[in-house]
């Protein structure tokens, strides 16, 4: 009789547990939802759950933590105690202890297909920290720029460093303008989270770095801009993607006259990290294409309403835990429409940990611009990818680098190439270049009109080492070094 009462109370936690456990399932959908989109508790495992992610989110619901117990911050918390720890239990009782380790498919090493070319001089008494590379083909000049000193970089066609200028933030984007000699530079205010709006976009001559404007300012942590005309009166405006970090937005910078505009808002979501422009729906009006980070991730494209306004679709969502970290328009299948070449891998917010679905992925457009993955590459902390014909033989290839790499286990995945063969099959390459830099940023282009894109690639040394027991084994003064393409088609 007594065992049989054991048996019945030992049910009944059993199903009253259960029972929590779907309500917490429930309750994700009801209060996580609206700020991104449903997260499967299988994507980390246990105690990056109950150390980092979970604290963080009850954080965004009012809800505290200390010493593992949570409690509300005050009387307006918005969840109750009870339904947060059922939500609680919902992650913990179905997550991992461990995640799968990425099926890293070993590189060959060639050091036949690059050279690697390195500037003679440059200050080597502080550490890299390269937050862009750029190449203008018109003057055929390298631009940098780095964090510490806040420093615009020129150097020329020898690596020889020509000119440089102090910004009062750092420098992470160029905009070269074909037409002409001024230039348009974006600084984002500050590099680390921030909702102040410190950002610039300015212009430059090229040659004269001295020889800058101001065209706006106040914008929450700009990282691209980009200009089109998106009114059609002959006067290029002005894209701007502000990451912000609560808060941040699309905007454009609407020219009324000469360097004159307007700051009119496309979109007050956070995290816009990349655009591209083009008329994406044929109709001989600019579009704009779109990625986001930072929680609710996605592609959005914003078609041109030809009255000053955009309409907005998402084409994509991913999970926040993705880390979306670029995007490119390509038409890989040649169908005139551009497929997306995607990668997920920025890895320094609450879940530092190395995760199997970061990597370069490949999603085809069925000419109505849905599409559909028919690709992906696993590379941790995935950073950039360019598809570009590496090797001159028709086909598109792939010059990936990967900042948040796992340094310890597969040093090389911080820069890797994939040639495509036949039949769309990629096969994997590397140089011995992880012993000269931290990579965070990357150009691929033809500096010598050879028809063989050479790769330009930025050292960022002062963070990045998410891993235990990492040290920095690679130069760490090395602002950035050139790969020139020796290709001979295989």
């Amino acid at each position: 009789m007594l065992a049989n009462l054991f048996l019945l109370h030992g049910c009944g936690n059993n199903y009253q547990k259960e029972a929590r456990i779907i309500e917490g399932e429930a309750l994700v959908k009801k209060y996580c939802t609206s700020c991104h989109i449903s997260v499967s508790p299988q994507l980390l495992d246990k105690e990056t759950w109950q150390k980092s992610v979970l604290p963080a989110m009850g954080k965004k619901l009012g809800i505290s933590t200390w010493s593992g117990q949570y409690f509300p911050e005050n009387l307006h918390a918005g969840i109750s105690i009870v339904d947060w720890q059922k939500i609680v239990d919902y992650f913990l009782e179905n997550s991992p202890e461990k995640l799968p380790v990425s099926k890293f498919v070993e590189p060959m090493v060639n050091s036949t297909h690059f050279t690697i070319i390195k500037p003679a001089h440059y200050d080597t008494s502080k550490v890299a920290s390269t937050t862009m590379v750029k190449y203008n083909k018109r003057t055929n000049q390298i631009y940098t720029s780095d964090v510490l000193s806040q420093n615009l970089y020129l150097w020329d066609d020898k690596l020889d460093l020509k000119n440089r200028q102090t910004f009062d933030s750092p420098v992470v984007d160029i905009s070269f303008n074909s037409g002409g000699e001024e230039d348009l530079i974006t600084l984002i205010g500050a590099i680390n989270p921030d909702d102040y709006p410190r950002g610039k976009v300015m212009k430059i001559k090229n040659d004269n770095l001295s020889a800058h404007f101001t065209l706006v300012t106040e914008l929450p942590r700009p990282v691209k801009s980009l200009t089109a005309d998106f009114n059609n009166d002959g006067l290029a405006d002005i894209v701007v993607c502000g990451f912000g970090n609560n808060t941040g937005g699309l905007y454009l910078l609407q020219q009324s006259g000469k360097d004159t505009y307007e700051k009119i808002v496309i979109s007050s979501r956070p995290g816009s990290i990349q655009a591209a422009t083009g008329d994406y729906n044929k109709d001989g009006w600019q579009d704009i294409m779109c990625l986001f980070a930072q929680g609710d991730e996605g592609m959005w494209m914003y078609l041109n309403d030809r009255n000053g306004g955009f309409k907005s679709v998402n084409v994509m969502k991913f999970s926040p835990l993705f880390g979306s970290s670029s995007f490119q328009l390509v038409d890989f299948n040649k169908d005139g429409y551009d497929d997306i070449l995607y990668t997920s891998g920025d890895n320094s917010d609450f879940s530092r940990i190395l995760k199997p679905y970061h990597g370069v992925y490949i999603f085809m457009n069925d000419k109505k611009y849905k599409f559909k993955q028919t690709f992906f590459y696993p590379i941790n902390g995935s950073t950039k990818a360019v598809a570009a014909d590496l090797n001159n033989d028709g086909r598109l290839d792939l010059a990936t680098i990967a900042f948040f790499s796992d340094t310890k286990n597969n040093p090389r995945e911080s820069f890797m190439y994939l040639i495509q063969g036949k039949n769309n099959q990629f096969k994997p390459y590397s140089l011995a270049v992880e012993k000269l830099g931290k990579w965070l940023c990357m150009e691929v282009v033809d500096m010598d009109n050879d028809s063989l894109p050479d790769i330009i690639l930025g050292n960022f040394s002062i963070r990045g080492f998410n891993q235990l027991g990492v040290n920095a084994t690679w130069d760490t003064k090395l602002p950035f070094i050139v790969l020139k393409n020796q290709f001979k088609t295989e």
